[in-house]
């Protein structure tokens, strides 16, 4: 992998996340682009005799210097640079938790975590991301550690080459925050959307970039504070060889998506009371931001590929470009007027490459494309379920067999089918009616298939599936068995999933 002049210094988080070195989360800013060594990515960096210096960190006014202006085809060859041969696919998982107080259950201040951040960097060699005077996260080589917007604790894993390293990662992560925060009086929860405190409960972490989506989002839709500040999500990064070979996976990812999201769905609770849904967190997203989120009908078309994503992404509205150390608000705004140097918050200024990494993780759909694919659809959960999630992309989408077995099997659902399973699992999980029978009955032919793939890797790896076999063998949701909890045992307490649910 080839690192490009590196010129800055950090003021921000250090996404260095799977599988390519370089990533940016839905609320969190790239300060590193390593780039590997692909004919495509030459292209963007010698074509005209362009001279590009890429900054390290954070994402600034000159942190991409070219000689004339990024054209479509950059922006396309840039996804294209993705491509990577088999031996060199990657495995890369992300988890969010909801730090709380042992003692009231209440959400980590903003000066808690800082001290957990500390506390961590010090007894366990982390180097400090600072935006200003603020610690907002933590690296160390290609992990990283940021914070959410309502301060969701997150680990951006290093890109790895299976899924027992990826399952030891998350322990030994889940050890140091735990060394570190019971000492503090602090527990960390497993869920995918906040139980028991209401949104003005919640502090807001000092992140710039936050200010901004914060203002934008009731423009756009009745929950996407709820999506900023009360959800957390796991997920897998993965890669892909080819063109041809993106467009199949994209594929799979979007149609299987709904089965994930009823697999993991752990989001059951809102205000302290059942809220009607087994995944609230996934059904937030359905009303959140309609231009940046969604199943992407566009990609079963026979026309789709590279430059039908830029087509989509240059028409995404904006949230914001990083210029002097600042974010300025350009909501509302598109990527494709900054090509053309005609964005209204910064006119004239024309975009560079790191601009349009920034732009690409503001968009928010089930199935994310980068130089990489994201699956997006899962709750967070307990740390069993945190490796079984990768396990099932991985099984699926990393093998030929597998892979082209959920295309066969998919490849009648319409738009309308898809659409209908992904809106209503978020209620009714894998009780979905779908066709003649339930989603259920997809589900344990999708799981055999995830588990054959794993078994062809020949790394042993499909005992991690075994953390959801249950479910889909019952039909219950983790969210349904914490109803059950709830209405039983729980005597209609929510402050017992705190327990439930401690890391």
């Amino acid at each position: 992998m080839a690192t490009i002049s590196r010129v800055a210094s950090s003021s921000l988080r250090h996404d260095t996340i799977p599988p390519h070195n370089f990533h940016i989360r839905k609320t969190s800013i790239s300060n590193t682009l390593s780039f590997s060594s692909t004919d495509s990515l030459k292209r963007i960096l010698t074509s005209g005799g362009r001279r590009l210096i890429v900054a390290a960190s954070p994402p600034t006014e000159d942190a991409v210097v070219a000689t004339h202006p990024l054209t479509k085809q950059d922006l396309i060859d840039y996804l294209a640079s993705g491509c990577k041969t088999k031996d060199k696919w990657r495995i890369g998982t992300e988890h969010e938790k909801f730090g709380f107080e042992l003692g009231s259950l209440r959400p980590m201040k903003y000066e808690q975590i800082s001290e957990l951040l500390n506390g961590i960097a010090e007894r366990f060699d982390w180097e400090k991301v600072m935006e200003g005077d603020n610690i907002i996260g933590l690296k160390q080589g290609k992990q990283s550690i940021s914070l959410e917007p309502g301060g969701q604790f997150e680990l951006s894993g290093a890109p790895l080459e299976t899924l027992h390293q990826t399952c030891a990662e998350v322990n030994s992560h889940l050890y140091q925050v735990k060394a570190v925060a019971e000492e503090m009086g602090i527990g960390f929860l497993g869920i995918g959307f906040q139980p028991k405190w209401e949104r003005k409960d919640i502090p807001m972490m000092p992140k710039g970039r936050y200010e901004i989506m914060k203002n934008y989002m009731p423009k756009v839709g009745s929950l996407g504070l709820d999506m900023m500040f009360r959800t957390c999500t796991v997920q897998v990064n993965l890669d892909f060889s080819s063109e041809a070979d993106m467009i199949r996976k994209f594929r799979a990812g979007l149609a299987l998506q709904p089965i994930a999201t009823a697999l993991f769905a752990n989001s059951p609770f809102t205000d302290g009371k059942p809220n009607g849904f087994v995944s609230m967190r996934s059904h937030i997203w359905t009303d959140t931001d309609k231009d940046r989120t969604g199943m992407l009908p566009f990609v079963f078309d026979d026309s789709f590929g590279f430059e039908q994503y830029v087509d989509y992404a240059l028409d995404v509205p904006m949230y914001f470009v990083y210029r002097k150390k600042k974010y300025i608000d350009c909501t509302g705004m598109t990527f494709r007027d900054f090509l053309a140097g005609k964005l209204p918050c910064i006119p004239g200024e024309l975009p560079t490459l790191n601009d349009w990494e920034n732009h690409l993780t503001t968009i928010f759909p089930e199935v994310r494309l980068k130089r990489y694919l994201e699956m997006r659809g899962a709750d967070g959960g307990p740390w069993r379920r945190l490796c079984a999630l990768p396990a099932f992309w991985v099984g699926i989408l990393y093998d030929e067999v597998s892979l082209q077995r959920v295309l066969d099997l998919t490849a009648d659902w319409t738009l309308e089918e898809r659409q209908m399973l992904r809106n209503k699992v978020t209620v009714t999980g894998l009780k979905t009616p779908f066709r003649d029978g339930l989603l259920k009955h997809v589900a344990e032919e999708v799981l055999e298939l995830a588990k054959d793939g794993l078994e062809r890797r020949g790394y042993k790896e499909s005992g991690f599936l075994n953390a959801v076999a249950e479910v889909v063998r019952t039909g219950v949701t983790p969210a349904e068995r914490l109803l059950e909890l709830y209405h039983g045992k729980w005597e209609h307490s929510v402050d017992h999933v705190f327990e439930e649910l401690l890391y």
